[in-house]
């Protein structure tokens, strides 16, 4: 595997380096001893998956408040998602950037999102399946958001927002969230 460290600082674009042969291929998409000397986490507590069945749908963008924070390993197994994360740790450098990365199954890409980041993703086609491990179990009184169209973050979304819940399409501004 190569670890690509971001502008982010703590977070990670993971890429699975396949062997092929003429039965096709063979990757890790995780080991504890690369994760370990890359000093990752290693400790995944629930897998999960998402289904969107809509080009366009936006989920996001969620996180959890200490000590229930999250570090979260996202792959895109189906379809590609344009995924996004902001950096809202109070301390850092980079407080309230963000990035954004394409994930697919084509490219294999992971992303490596530490404690303190706020994750969300928009589907770049129909029937996108997403899957994520993560280092925590979910606490819904832990669970807060902010909004994925908030002008402090100004994130540039590659298609217009389709499908969203509503809760978050009403998550708060970040001026009256008090993240």
């Amino acid at each position: 595997m190569r670890f690509v460290e971001t502008e982010l600082s703590g977070a990670w674009i993971v890429e699975p380096e396949p062997v092929g042969d003429e039965r096709g291929s063979f990757m890790r998409t995780f080991c504890e001893n690369e994760f370990t000397a890359a000093g990752l986490e290693t400790r995944f507590v629930q897998h999960s998956q998402s289904h969107s069945a809509q080009k366009g749908t936006l989920r996001g963008m969620h996180f959890q408040l200490p000590p229930h924070g999250e570090v979260k390993l996202v792959s895109c197994i189906r379809g590609a998602i344009c995924d996004v994360i902001i950096d809202m740790r109070p301390s850092s450098p980079t407080r309230h950037q963000w990035i954004a990365v394409e994930l697919s199954p084509e490219n294999r890409r992971q992303l490596y999102v530490p404690v303190g980041f706020a994750h969300g993703f928009q589907t770049l086609t129909d029937d996108a399946v997403v899957s994520y491990l993560i280092s925590q179990f979910y606490v819904p009184q832990a669970s807060v958001g902010v909004r994925f169209d908030d002008p402090a973050f100004a994130i540039k979304w590659p298609l217009a927002p389709g499908t969203m819940s509503e809760r978050d399409r009403a998550w708060p501004l970040l001026e009256a969230a008090d993240l």
